[in-house]
């Protein structure tokens, strides 16, 4: 995504989706989009003051570090972005705690953060649940129908029922034709959808914290069917954007405009730690508050490129911003 970093809530001045090659590494998509969007950038004459990924594991970070060459950018964790936007947005509660869900083509990732001090108490993620799996079981539904497609055309036709009610899949050897309705999908995605609220729920008895809203994050999440189930799965109050899939780039570009080079790490609670009195919410086990802090490290991840250009921020003053933890590398890393 290309952005203004004074702006980054308006529509980006250009975006791109690259997708990882198989047997890629997870730098060759990175830089491509930078690529792209540097060319971009040319065109529209925009000068670029500042570029930023965001990751959502150490070992992906580690990679895209190793290839940046000369080029200076800011590696920022995916959860401290998606807070870092919210909180731009005036959509993070002030105090508390909420429940990233995080639903996107490679997997689920659900982050309990402490929205006080951007920590994180706990996490899970499952590479089961997701817009892959979703599109295969939709090509599992039309070949039963008769209809054969392959997982591109599959995919469209999942993401075209976030807007529109109905889609007709057409098999582009035979032309036969089979229907599929929004409501099918959603059965599609049910018993997923009640496997990962069992993984919230699991989350919240861990911390003994319960969070004061669930955050539906990825392009998964566009889909109303989706997002009605979920509320109904989970008892929380609901926190939507309207572009769940590009809140971390646009938390990045917030990010990036304060440090222009380094490391942006989120900060995460420490086993043993004592959890603040004000999170904890009626009679909780001791054992459950020490499990609570024992985070379990988020695997695998998928990786937004995003572009910072323009001023430093300005943001609407909701809510407070608070100091994330900011870690350099070492020069060598950078040539």
């Amino acid at each position: 995504m290309l952005t203004h970093s004074d702006q980054p809530h308006l529509p980006p001045i250009d975006r791109c989706h690259v997708p990882r090659r198989a047997g890629g590494g997870v730098d060759e998509p990175v830089f491509e989009a930078i690529r792209q969007m540097r060319g971009a950038a040319d065109q529209r004459d925009e000068l670029i003051t500042g570029t930023a990924v965001t990751c959502r594991c150490t070992m992906h970070a580690d990679a895209i570090r190793s290839g940046t060459g000369r080029n200076r950018l800011t590696i920022v964790d995916e959860p401290l972005a998606q807070l870092r936007y919210l909180r731009f947005t005036g959509q993070l509660p002030d105090e508390g705690t909420v429940l990233l869900y995080d639903l996107g083509t490679s997997g689920l990732t659900i982050t309990h953060a402490d929205c006080r001090n951007d920590t994180i108490l706990a996490g899970k993620r499952s590479t089961v649940l997701g817009g892959d799996g979703y599109d295969a079981l939709l090509r599992w539904q039309l070949a039963r129908a008769g209809v054969l497609t392959d997982k591109l055309t599959s995919r469209r036709h999942r993401e075209a029922l976030s807007s529109e009610r109905v889609v007709t899949a057409i098999d582009p050897i035979s032309g036969d034709r089979e229907v599929v309705t929004r409501s099918d999908l959603a059965e599609l995605c049910a018993a997923s959808l009640h496997h990962s609220a069992s993984f919230v729920r699991q989350l919240i008895e861990e911390s003994g914290v319960r969070p004061e809203a669930l955050v539906l994050l990825g392009g998964c999440t566009r889909n109303p069917s989706i997002r009605e189930e979920l509320a109904e799965l989970i008892d929380l109050p609901v926190v939507y954007d309207p572009e769940p899939d590009y809140v971390s780039a646009r938390g990045a570009v917030l990010l990036a405009a304060e440090r222009h080079s380094g490391d942006v790490r989120m900060a995460r609670a420490r086993a043993g730690a004592a959890l603040s009195a004000s999170l904890v919410r009626g009679p909780v086990d001791r054992r459950k508050l020490i499990a609570a802090v024992a985070v379990t490290a988020a695997l695998g991840a998928t990786i937004a490129g995003i572009l910072a250009v323009g001023k430093s921020p300005a943001e609407p003053s909701h809510g407070t911003t608070s100091t994330p933890q900011i870690v350099r590398p070492a020069p060598s890393s950078f040539g």
